[in-house]
């Protein structure tokens, strides 16, 4: 069994992750496990996007799921812990996927044109201060075209007296976007702000 016990280190190692056949055993309860777990963790932001908050946990499921589906062996496995531990927080941060999910393919198209600099766009309200989401560097957020990615990666950096503020029951959180093409927000449920403040120290 997969424990989804708060880990005692805050990034992925080799030891953590099961082989591949151990993980097949274990797979469909511990997808549904994960499963629970990310339903705190996500919000939708207008018609769109959603954040999905990223920890420990979910980065362990996606490092197995690729290894199960694409059964690199070990060169695969420290591939993926390089490439998904950088999205694990390390207690004074937020870190999310912003997914824009649109099925129809012009239509997607369309509108990730109208999106250019998004990722610089996304932000966070605690108790009347922004948080403004930081994109990975690494990553083309933004073609040179002006289309925005369909799949970002941010990280919203917290100072103490905000990650006290987060944390505090019925403290209303806003996320949002401020792009001139996509101004839209939303109120963290309780559930879901609860959940986040764990990532924190």
């Amino acid at each position: 069994m997969i424990s989804t016990a708060p880990p005692r280190s805050k990034r992925l190692t080799r030891e953590d992750i099961l082989p591949v056949a151990e993980y097949a055993v274990v797979r469909r309860e511990h997808r549904r496990r994960i499963a629970e777990i990310n339903r705190r963790r996500r919000i939708e932001v207008g018609p769109f996007a959603t954040f999905h908050f990223e920890n420990h946990n979910t980065m362990r499921q996606q490092i197995q799921e690729m290894l199960h589906i694409e059964k690199g062996g070990d060169a695969q496995l420290e591939d993926e812990l390089s490439a998904y531990n950088p999205l694990i927080p390390q207690g004074s941060e937020l870190i999310a996927t912003i997914m824009f999910e649109i099925d129809e393919p012009a239509r997607r198209v369309a509108v990730l044109s109208r999106l250019g600099g998004i990722e610089n766009h996304a932000f966070l309200d605690v108790a009347g201060e922004r948080i403004g989401g930081q994109p990975d560097p690494t990553r083309e957020n933004t073609s040179a075209e002006g289309k925005a990615s369909a799949v970002h990666f941010l990280k919203f950096p917290f100072t103490r007296d905000q990650i006290t503020w987060f944390k505090t029951p019925g403290m209303q959180v806003v996320i949002g976007f401020d792009h001139f093409n996509y101004a839209h927000m939303a109120v963290l449920p309780q559930a879901v702000r609860a959940a986040l403040s764990e990532d924190f120290d």
